[in-house]
């Protein structure tokens, strides 16, 4: 059954919002503030090499904060009762270069990586007075709506199993449950291993 998300939650493109809305949601944990959604673009080495402050800036830029005529950011925003209370991450997925080396990605898939018309999730931070509000459910929802009026062919993520029994960090869960993106229309295409799924819809 599909949860129900706060009565007062919108959806916004983040080159629509104040760059200080978007910090406001990444200074919840050292693992969230230390990455700003730039792990998945570098290798080991290069990452290592990155200062956080640059990493803020490269975010910053890439998400064209505070210009609303940009024609495409990488991710949204959510906000509840006009508080910044969420974010996810999504682009082309050739601007994951990580992504197109990870096995638990490819495994049993036979395409071509470099399609530039398949879009990816990889990312949801919550602030912490907002969790267990189901924001994650409403912002996998929002990215398909993104995603198709960006032209993209396909949205795929690549979420997590989250059993009831097992007790997973937030931390770990950064790249959603893979409940949200089913109650939102995302289906299974490959189950790499015991506890990821790789799941898309194409449009």
């Amino acid at each position: 059954m599909k949860p129900t998300p706060p009565p007062a939650v919108r959806v916004m493109p983040a080159n629509e919002v104040a760059w200080e809305d978007l910090q406001a949601i990444f200074d919840i944990s050292k693992n969230s503030r230390g990455c700003h959604c730039q792990w998945f673009k570098y290798a080991d080495r290069d990452w290592r090499q990155i200062p956080h402050e640059e990493r803020a800036m490269l975010q910053r830029d890439e998400s064209g904060c505070e210009d609303p005529s940009a024609t495409r950011t990488t991710g949204l925003v959510a906000y509840v009762d006009d508080e910044p209370a969420a974010w996810v991450a999504l682009e082309p997925r050739v601007a994951y270069r990580r992504l197109l080396s990870k096995p638990t990605v490819w495994s049993g898939r036979h395409e071509d990586k470099a399609d530039d018309g398949v879009w990816a999730v990889t990312c949801f931070v919550v602030c912490k007075p907002f969790r267990g509000m189901h924001l994650t459910y409403v912002l996998a929802e929002a990215a398909l709506g993104y995603a198709r009026e960006q032209g993209a062919e396909a949205l795929e993520a690549y979420p997590m199993v989250h059993s009831p029994e097992v007790t997973i960090t937030w931390d770990e869960l950064y790249v959603g449950p893979l409940n949200a993106f089913l109650a939102a229309g995302y289906e299974v295409v490959s189950a790499p291993s015991k506890r990821r799924r790789v799941v898309r819809v194409d449009f």
